[in-house]
């Protein structure tokens, strides 16, 4: 048995106590700082107020000003932070712990720069620890719900890290006959791959408040839905390889695309603004709520100017993208630039 501590109680986070506990590990479940109403409900009788499930008895909760004594003797360390949360964890956890125990993070997400670099939060990470520190970060991508994985829907994700051997380990402590999970060396890869489909997951949600605007009567229109969804693949392929992520990666990101868009705030926002609303008013509608959609489709339109401007790539190459974030962020009107998906090839 080991014990595994994880650092935020998001639903993400919260979902993963269920293998966990399942293969007879100790759990231990810290709530960041805006998380004490959840750790004092699950205290109460183990249910989570926004993963809407009862969680396993037996597991240990922590509040944020109990950490240090959440993280004494743990083998492995999960981040269960919101991409709000990133620096708060490396200002406020990492230097607090122990260098010869892992990190994992479920934390999907990257940070743009000035001359176009793309950097997942690992990354950002391990550029915060102190010079000669060893510790390690691993991390999670791929298409998994948090709810879904609480049900025991049959899930299928990556893992990415420095070591082999190591992932090979922390895979023993998680994988279930539900739970299945893939290793790979290429943190950039499949780390940027299901980052970007957060902004497409909103681009190709589009279609779909597009034709409740429409007032179809229930009706789907399923080209216009796969005709963005094929754009963001393509789109998507082609960062990786700006990033110089492998291209297998694709998988984990089209997987990701898939049930971001059957469900969550991403398909929400692209909804709301595919029926005609603008940022304004679904930020207004969705107030309170974590958009990652917008934030990352934002930061990757941003790259992708800073790297047009330098002559690396062409904006025009990004149609979609560069439509989402002028919906985002440049008050433009919905009005999908279907012909500049057209190739030649």
């Amino acid at each position: 048995m080991s014990t595994i501590t994880l650092i935020g109680a998001g639903q993400m986070a919260s979902a993963l106590t269920y293998p966990l506990f399942e293969n007879g590990h100790e759990v231990r479940l810290v709530g960041s700082p805006l998380d004490d109403q959840v750790i004092d409900r699950l205290r109460e009788d183990n249910y989570h107020v926004n993963l809407l499930r009862i969680l396993h008895d037996g597991i240990h909760y922590y509040k944020e000003c109990e950490k240090e004594e959440a993280i004494q003797g743990a083998d492995l360390i999960v981040c269960g932070v919101s991409s709000f949360g990133v620096d708060w964890f490396a200002d406020k956890i990492l230097p607090i712990l122990d260098e010869s125990v892992p990190v994992i993070s479920v934390t999907k997400g990257m940070l743009d720069y000035e001359d176009g670099t793309m950097q997942t939060y690992p990354e950002y990470w391990m550029s915060k620890l102190q010079e000669g520190s060893k510790q390690e970060i691993y991390a999670i991508g791929g298409p998994c719900t948090a709810r879904d994985l609480a049900d025991h829907d049959p899930s299928f994700v990556g893992y990415c890290g420095p070591k082999m051997e190591t992932l090979r380990w922390i895979r023993s402590l998680f994988a279930t006959d539900y739970y299945v999970i893939s290793l790979t060396l290429d943190v950039v890869g499949l780390e940027c791959a299901v980052a970007l489909k957060n902004g497409y997951a909103l681009g190709t949600a589009l279609a779909i408040g597009m034709a409740e605007k429409a007032g179809n009567d229930g009706i789907n229109h399923n080209n216009s839905e796969a005709a963005l969804f094929q754009e963001s693949v393509k789109e998507m392929l082609d960062l990786l390889r700006i990033v110089g992520g492998g291209v297998d990666n694709i998988m984990y990101a089209a997987g990701d695309l898939n049930v971001t868009v059957a469900a969550g705030r991403s398909r929400t926002v692209g909804l709301l603004l595919g029926k005609g609303l603008s940022i304004d008013e679904v930020m207004e509608q969705l107030k309170g709520q974590t958009l990652e959609a917008v934030v990352i489709a934002t930061r990757t339109a941003r790259a992708v100017k800073a790297l047009a401007k330098a002559g690396k790539v062409k904006e025009s190459d990004f149609p979609l993208l560069m439509h989402v974030n002028a919906l985002l962020n440049e008050g433009a009107t919905l009005n999908i630039p279907w012909t500049d998906f057209q190739k030649e090839m």
